[in-house]
């Protein structure tokens, strides 16, 4: 297979760029970042610094994705999406962009999704468009995500409901789906300031 197009690459140390993968022009790659096997990404895409795409992973056109971001193989990130800071998103995870698809829609425009900073999307989940999920959070692999999701809350299952609330460090913080309130984190020992009902 053929070396895809180079991007425009931001500064010295750029990373790498697996000889498989594809990365489209006016797509940008921050410095340090890693694009592997078979990866592709659309024109307009920006990729932060120190990232790191698996194998198959799609960043679609347009799509931002913040420094810091871990994106595992066979992830799908479509246009409309944006990744703050410091995401993790599982592998076969998909973030959609589209509430009503037809295999033809002539004026169909993406619905836009963000991800708060350091929030997690676990393996296989699916995050419907149209969503804020809040910083911190995380989804458990395989839930489907059809609502909002407060910073540092847990979900799960389909459609994904709160089991819980998560530090920083990605410690259970509390089990259930009450509101938690400020406590200590017991894996790092960071306060927890609460969380609202």
């Amino acid at each position: 297979m053929s070396q895809g197009p180079r991007p425009d690459v931001a500064g010295e140390g750029a990373g790498s760029v697996h000889p498989t993968a594809v990365v489209e022009p006016g797509a940008t790659v921050g410095a340090g970042s890693r694009i592997w096997h078979h990866a592709q990404v659309r024109e307009g895409a920006r990729i932060g610094m120190n990232c790191t795409l698996g194998k198959n992973a799609f960043i679609d056109t347009g799509v931002v994705v913040g420094d810091g971001c871990k994106i595992q193989n066979n992830a799908c990130v479509y246009a409309g999406v944006v990744l703050e800071e410091e995401v993790f998103v599982g592998p076969g995870a998909v973030l959609t962009n589209d509430r009503y698809p037809r295999a033809s829609s002539p004026d169909w425009e993406p619905v836009p999704t963000l991800v708060g900073r350091g929030a997690s999307i676990g393996a296989n989940a699916t995050v419907v468009c149209g969503l804020v999920i809040g910083p911190w959070a995380m989804v458990a692999a395989g839930a489907v995500v059809t609502a909002d999701i407060a910073p540092h809350e847990l979900v799960a299952g389909s459609p994904a409901r709160r089991t819980g609330w998560v530090c920083r460090c990605g410690g259970v913080l509390q089990r259930g789906p009450d509101p938690c309130p400020e406590r200590a984190c017991p894996s790092c020992g960071r306060t927890f300031q609460g969380s609202a009902p």
